[in-house]
């Protein structure tokens, strides 16, 4: 078999969506029973979850390797931005104001949203607002190449082949053409980016027509966003994070949300609101989380410019040093449910953040 014929098999009629099969790994060899052998098993196990056989025809149609997902897998940029920088980025005068539109537009659907599960508007907005700007990015590969391709790279080929078989799912239950249902390279779709395990469990029918469709339908992906939320414990009468301020000389092994403790003993310790004015008194436990790096500057550039002769070169002079701001963040039980959809403190920062300015 030549290679030009065996790109074509993998790609059907698209030719040109394949590279060269000897750039895609290491190895510069493409294994084409190994990708014959995956795609037999799935349709075996398909069929053992009684996915219909229009279904699984219609997923290995012309199912196609791309390279570039498995570039992306395996370079996954690390970005170090600082908190503000992330929140510089995340909670933009553009994306409030997209989301007070929306709010306008969709005030119904919102509002059977918060009836029914016990999440706020602004919540949800916020949400959908830093998962997809509100619907504009749009995804742009097939999901089942995606999966076919991350299963056969191997890395976690147990995981994408739980998704691939969910996806099937769904588009069996919905009546979905599964050849349309696109995401990004790593298999998160839709308004909220959900992955098909996600959406198998906590996916629901917001515009009623006995479907989920979380990629064309808004309502669909708000009631989903609603019920993963509510699922997860979401309180609507609690505060998802507070911003306080803390002396610059405060414990770091403290902030990263870990460490417990109750609203009366963070004040002891000297945290404040921004303002200076006591903490609430109230029996509420909450974390602590900031920006260590900022911190640790702050201090630096607080020593450099002590005047005094200090026995401790890292000692602050607190009387001449400039005493700069150190913002953090006390967080509450909201804050890690929202970790629980993802599991970043600049994330959920960002949510509660952004929920705030759509109030």
């Amino acid at each position: 078999m030549t290679v030009k014929s065996v790109v074509a098999r993998l790609c059907g009629v698209a030719l040109f969506c394949v590279a060269p099969l000897n750039l895609w790994a290491d190895s510069g060899v493409f294994d084409i029973d190994r990708w014959y052998a995956i795609i037999e098993d799935i349709k075996g196990k398909a069929a053992s979850q009684n996915i219909s056989q229009d279904t699984i025809n219609a997923t290995f149609r012309s199912p196609a390797f791309i390279p570039s997902i498995v570039k992306s897998d395996r370079n996954q940029a690390e970005f170090k931005l600082t908190l503000d920088g992330y929140l510089a980025r995340t909670v933009n005068q553009r994306r409030i104001t997209e989301g007070k539109q929306m709010r306008q537009t969709y005030p119904t659907m919102l509002s059977r949203v918060e009836q029914k599960y016990g999440v706020q508007p602004h919540v949800i907005l916020a949400f959908w607002g830093l998962e997809s700007n509100y619907g504009a990015n749009k995804a742009r590969h097939k999901l089942t190449d995606a999966f076919l391709t991350l299963m056969y790279e191997g890395r976690r080929q147990e995981f994408f082949e739980k998704q691939l078989l969910a996806l099937m799912k769904i588009a069996d239950d919905n009546d979905l053409d599964i050849n349309d249902v696109q995401g990004s390279w790593a298999g998160a779709m839709g308004h909220f980016q959900f992955i098909p395990t996600t959406l198998m469990q906590y996916g629901a029918d917001g515009n009623g027509d006995g479907k989920i469709d979380i990629i064309h339908s808004v309502g669909d992906a708000m009631f989903s966003a609603g019920n993963y939320l509510n699922r997860l414990g979401w309180n609507e009468n609690e505060k998802i994070v507070r911003k306080v301020v803390i002396p610059i000389n405060f414990d770091v092994s403290l902030l990263d949300g870990k460490t417990k403790k109750n609203l009366s003993e963070w004040a002891y310790m000297g945290v404040t609101n921004p303002d200076g004015s006591p903490l609430p008194v109230m029996d509420m436990t909450a974390g602590l989380v900031a920006d260590i790096n900022m911190i640790n500057d702050a201090k630096a550039t607080a020593i450099a410019h002590s005047k005094s002769n200090v026995i401790d070169p890292n000692a602050i002079d607190t009387d001449v040093a400039p005493q700069p701001v150190v913002v953090a963040y006390l967080t509450y039980p909201n804050f890690y449910r929202i970790k629980r959809w993802n599991n970043s403190n600049w994330y959920a920062i960002a949510i509660a953040t952004l929920a705030d300015e759509l109030k």
